[in-house]
């Protein structure tokens, strides 16, 4: 009998483990994979065990931050994410609300295991957090996407702290990569809306496709180019790399303005999703490239006024 009721914990861990995992299924592309990857080469990564340890800082406050997100509006994801554990009815939005604001906490105390301006990062993504959802800003197009953005930097420079030996510095390349990343964010995230639009709708959100059909539309068809014009001339790519990702980047960009059905939209969004994914990747490889010529350095700044604690790799806690 005894044997019976720990085969049934065990099978109850792992259901609410795969819960967990399902809330942040559609972010492992997106941000889970990427993030990491970001953070390995702007750290750099100090001792491959620092790779576990990045990676939970992200997904940690990845989960955090989508919970409280999908248990805003469970009528909306039964319309546009249907897979979802809320609509699947693995877990009641009830209880779903519990371990959101158990798991933040969680965050907290799990930086400031490591550094003060790790602490201070994990405070940043509780609020924008809390903003987004709680204080509905993703309900007005532009916070929407400005705090998408700035949640999403805040992740990227969370994970990198997390991988590095130094909890407390940034390469200078680095800090800039996370800039350029927030502002391509902040100017074209809004692709990802025009597919959601229904959903959307039903839920009073206001977003920028919504509001502005044909402007939304023109703002990515040109910003995609655009953006990867401007990082081309940053990062200095070479003639080959670089018409190959402008061409790509027009297509993309055509896409929208030229497709606009429904099933084309969530075609675009794939696209659109290769486009950001190689624009983090030029990113990853000249910040990667930059960390292998010289030591990361500490840059002045918001971070240089919180206390430091550097934390070398040969520390227990590596």
């Amino acid at each position: 009998m005894s044997v019976q009721r720990a085969w049934l914990s065990v099978r109850a861990l792992f259901y609410h483990a795969h819960t967990l995992a399902l809330f942040t299924k559609a972010d492992v592309t997106t941000v889970l994979i990427p993030v990491t990857f970001f953070a390995v080469a702007a750290g750099p990564l100090c001792h491959p065990s620092r790779l576990l340890h990045a990676f939970s800082w992200i997904w940690l406050h990845t989960l955090q931050a989508v919970m409280a997100n999908q248990i805003k509006a469970p009528e909306e994801d039964k319309i546009n994410k249907p897979s979802r554990p809320l609509p699947q009815g693995r877990i009641t939005v009830q209880n779903a609300t519990v371990v959101r604001w158990l798991v933040a906490p969680v965050c907290l105390a799990f930086s400031a295991m490591y550094s003060s301006q790790l602490l201070a990062t994990s405070f940043a993504v509780q609020a924008v957090t809390i903003w987004y959802n709680e204080l509905n800003g993703d309900m007005g197009w532009l916070s929407k996407n400005i705090l998408t953005a700035f949640l999403y930097g805040f992740v990227e420079l969370g994970g990198t702290l997390a991988a590095g030996c130094d909890w407390s510095k940034l390469s200078a390349t680095g800090r800039l990569a996370v800039h350029l990343n927030v502002a391509v964010f902040a100017t074209t995230l809004h692709a990802q809306d025009f597919k959601d639009v229904s959903g959307d709708r039903l839920t009073g959100r206001r977003t920028f496709p919504m509001m502005f059909p044909l402007a939304s539309r023109m703002v990515v068809g040109l910003g995609i180019p655009l953006w990867s014009f401007i990082l081309i001339k940053i990062w200095d790519l070479d003639v080959l790399s670089s018409a190959l990702f402008t061409i790509y980047s027009c297509y993309v960009g055509a896409r929208f303005m030229f497709y606009r059905s429904v099933e084309a939209d969530k075609k675009s969004c794939k696209y659109y999703s290769v486009s950001i994914g190689t624009f983090l990747v030029i990113s990853y490889a000249k910040v990667y490239v930059t960390a292998l010529v010289r030591h990361a350095s500490p840059i002045p700044g918001v971070l240089d006024v919180l206390p430091r604690r550097s934390q070398p790799c040969s520390r227990s806690f590596a």
